[in-house]
């Protein structure tokens, strides 16, 4: 049997499951604690320090505390709880393998996980499932870097290229733009040779992002495709719908589902896709989990993300995920400068845009790029749309931005 068969035959779960598990305790646990008692679900999260996002909406009594990567951690975590999700990657998949074999529920499994986590291993399957990646190659040494000539689908390896570390990487993070073979060395060089992955370079026309659903029981719901907007390689804003032909978004959701489909997920996965000026559509990355693309969601549609991944996992049926506005953007609060504050005039500014809801994830020191909150508006055109933008962007970022 196969990894794919595998996953997709897991056992449904056969009653919802109240209380949950989440390893990480960052805004996406925070926000997935504002959605679970609607659902008459409490979340226990595993989390290193008592300050994190998601300890002020659970409360320290409903905190494991230790490193997310920490499977003896998370064995006294499923002691407390019914089934154990996660808010990111960072976890020891050996490790909890043991934890499952012992009889532990993971929701999405480890098997689905298995080859998601590792950026080559990804490309691998996916290419495998029939889903469209751009060329790549492991490079494994300086040495390899050298001399590589050719993608692995036998195609001449070409630049400009990105390389991407395989393992952690986010945010920007690890994912490095390089020129040529020189560039190549030097960030390898900087990088220590951990293990990495080259891709071609894809001159996309927009980046988008698919975030959808797979209950236990097969169900697949597919949140409007969305248009997602980097400034130094980390998402600064998201439009939905994404201004895109029917035919490419139809493209973008046949993806998620297969995806899906394919391997057995329970819960929220978002989907990071590029899209050329000819409509060629193919996958940037996977992340099995709820993503930053799909924060409008909260506020936007009718399910959020977090509701639905708590839904999924707990086995209950899945809410409809359609806008109840024209659009909507969502414009991520990223740090500027190195300070400590709680930036609250700013924050009573951008609340007083019509239309428009902050979220501010409570995080104590702002740093460069760090995600400090963001804010939701909703409009009844693209144009009043990217006027909000203008506006809240002006107010956070300043008349530069």
């Amino acid at each position: 049997m196969t990894l794919v068969e595998v996953a997709a035959a897991a056992e449904p779960i056969q009653r919802p499951l109240r209380t949950i598990g989440v390893i990480g305790g960052g805004q996406l646990a925070w926000m997935m604690a504002e959605a679970a008692p609607k659902l008459g679900l409490s979340l226990v999260v595993q989390t290193p320090k008592l300050d994190d996002p998601a300890v002020a909406r659970v409360g320290s009594a409903a905190v494991v505390q230790g490193a997310v990567g920490d499977a003896a951690v998370t064995r006294q975590l499923l002691d407390r709880v019914d089934l154990v999700t996660f808010e990111n990657e960072f976890v020891d998949l050996a490790a909890l393998g043991e934890l499952a074999r012992s009889g532990a529920c993971f929701r999405p499994s480890l098997k689905s996980l298995e080859p998601l986590l590792d950026k080559y291993d990804q490309r691998c399957f996916l290419q495998q499932i029939g889903l469209p990646v751009p060329a790549f190659a492991a490079i494994a040494d300086r040495a390899q870097a050298m001399q590589i000539d050719r993608w692995e689908n036998g195609q001449p390896l070409t630049f400009p290229a990105v390389l991407k570390t395989r393992r952690h990487g986010y945010d920007g993070q690890g994912t490095r733009v390089v020129a040529d073979r020189a560039a190549l060395l030097a960030v390898g060089d900087q990088w220590q040779w951990q293990p990495l992955i080259l891709e071609a370079f894809v001159p996309f026309e927009r980046e988008l992002a698919a975030v959808a659903a797979r209950s236990a029981t097969g169900e697949v719901a597919i949140y409007p495709i969305v248009e997602t907007q980097q400034v130094n390689q980390v998402c600064r804003r998201v439009i939905a719908p994404a201004p895109i032909p029917p035919t490419v978004a139809t493209h973008c959701q046949e993806i998620a589902h297969r995806l899906l489909s394919q391997i057995g997920a329970i819960g929220i996965f978002g989907i990071e896709l590029f899209v050329t000026a000819e409509g060629q559509v193919s996958v940037n990355e996977v992340a099995p989990r709820t993503h930053n693309s799909g924060h409008f969601s909260i506020d936007a549609c009718h399910t959020s993300q977090f509701e639905q991944h708590l839904r999924a996992v707990a086995g209950l049926p899945l809410g409809p995920v359609d806008l109840h506005c024209a659009c909507a953007a969502m414009v991520n609060l990223l740090g500027f400068e190195v300070a400590t504050s709680d930036y609250q005039e700013q924050r009573d500014r951008l609340a007083a845009v019509p239309h428009s809801r902050v979220h501010w994830y409570g995080k104590t020191s702002a740093t460069p790029g760090r995600k400090l909150g963001h804010v939701t508006v909703l409009a009844d055109s693209l144009a009043e749309l990217q006027r909000a933008i203008d506006r809240l962007e002006s107010i956070w970022y300043g008349s530069d931005h």
